[in-house]
């Protein structure tokens, strides 16, 4: 990008848990999705990891904010503001002058026209000159190397922060899929209400979220790839003492059991509408599971057990979605179905 270039091409993945910028073929930014604002202007103060750092720990000058909540615009201003912050870690020092954006941004399958509108008003208003919009489950199906054209029938679950997106793909569109506002943040809920109940103690969203990456499971059996007991400190929720308690693999996977059980369910009443040629291709192609709940020990076992249909996690999960909406940037003029 040099002195004279006033347009940049950038894809995003807008996520509830995380923002993820290509620009170049190459992945710039990717950060958590917070935002911290000053309380009494408005104004940004950070954005991405550093506003993370700060989540939970603020005083009432600072209010930490996540934008995306279940996958779609909770909070407008918030996320323009937070998308301008992520942009601009994108072209710090290579621009003279600030430039016109031509984007692609991954937006959850089950999103409504309001919903859509926000996210394409948030990303014009952040210098977007030509926004173009993909459903993120084509997005995760194109990283995850899947021929979403050919005239065969691929399956993806794309297992995010707010949403799980499950889509059957042929001829680059989406046949049949099923949208469902269960996914990462529940998992990290479950675990929340699970510590207070099982061990009294009080834990947080950030808390939560190391113990579903050091011990997070779908299966109380994982032989010997599961790992090692995570020691957790925190207060009692009653006397407020602090307490340290050892969590391991089983008791998160039975804690975690009800909410896979409804993805399983969201899995199968897609396959219900799938048309009987396309199912026998994904019998023989298997289900891609792509996203950050991808990584969740045992799943991929878990779903292939219940469902009868092999599942394969894809090469790079929690990239996927990026990586498909940056393919699609480069391939505007071929790819019929992104939205204006």
């Amino acid at each position: 990008m040099g002195f004279f270039s006033f347009v940049q091409e950038i894809a995003m993945d807008l996520g509830t848990a995380n923002t993820i910028i290509i620009s170049d073929d190459k992945i710039v930014v990717d950060e958590p999705s917070v935002v911290a604002l000053d309380s009494r202007t408005e104004k940004m103060i950070a954005v991405g990891g550093e506003a993370k750092l700060m989540y939970g720990k603020t005083h009432p000058n600072i209010k930490t904010i996540r934008p995306l909540r279940d996958g779609v615009i909770a909070d407008f201003s918030a996320c323009e503001q937070m998308i301008r912050g992520m942009i601009r870690k994108v072209h710090t020092g290579r621009h003279i002058f600030t430039p016109s954006l031509r984007m692609v941004i991954g937006v959850p399958s089950g999103s409504t026209e309001v919903e859509l509108r926000a996210v394409r008003d948030s990303a014009e208003h952040a210098n977007g000159r030509d926004v173009y919009l993909i459903f993120e489950p084509m997005a995760a199906a194109i990283g995850a190397g899947l021929d979403v054209q050919a005239p065969e029938g691929n399956m993806i679950v794309d297992i995010g922060g707010g949403t799980t997106e499950i889509a059957i793909i042929s001829l680059g569109g989406i046949v049949a899929n099923n949208s469902i506002r269960t996914a990462g943040d529940e998992l990290t809920a479950d675990i929340q209400d699970y510590m207070s109940r099982q061990h009294n103690m009080k834990i947080g969203e950030r808390m939560a979220e190391r113990i579903k990456i050091h011990v997070g499971s779908a299966l109380t059996d994982l032989g010997d790839e599961g790992p090692e007991d995570y020691v957790v400190s925190g207060p009692n929720r009653v006397t407020f003492l602090p307490l340290t308690v050892s969590v391991c693999y089983q008791e998160i996977a039975h804690c975690l059991d009800k909410t896979i059980a409804k993805i399983e369910n969201a899995i199968l009443t897609a396959l219900e509408h799938t048309p009987p040629e396309l199912y026998a291709d994904i019998v023989k192609n298997g289900i891609y599971l792509t996203g950050g709940g991808a990584l969740i020990r045992g799943l991929d076992r878990r779903l292939t057990s219940k469902i009868n249909i092999p599942f394969h996690v894809a090469e790079d999960p929690l990239h996927s979605v990026a990586k498909g909406t940056g393919i699609a940037l480069k391939n505007i003029d071929r790819f019929n179905f992104l939205m204006r």
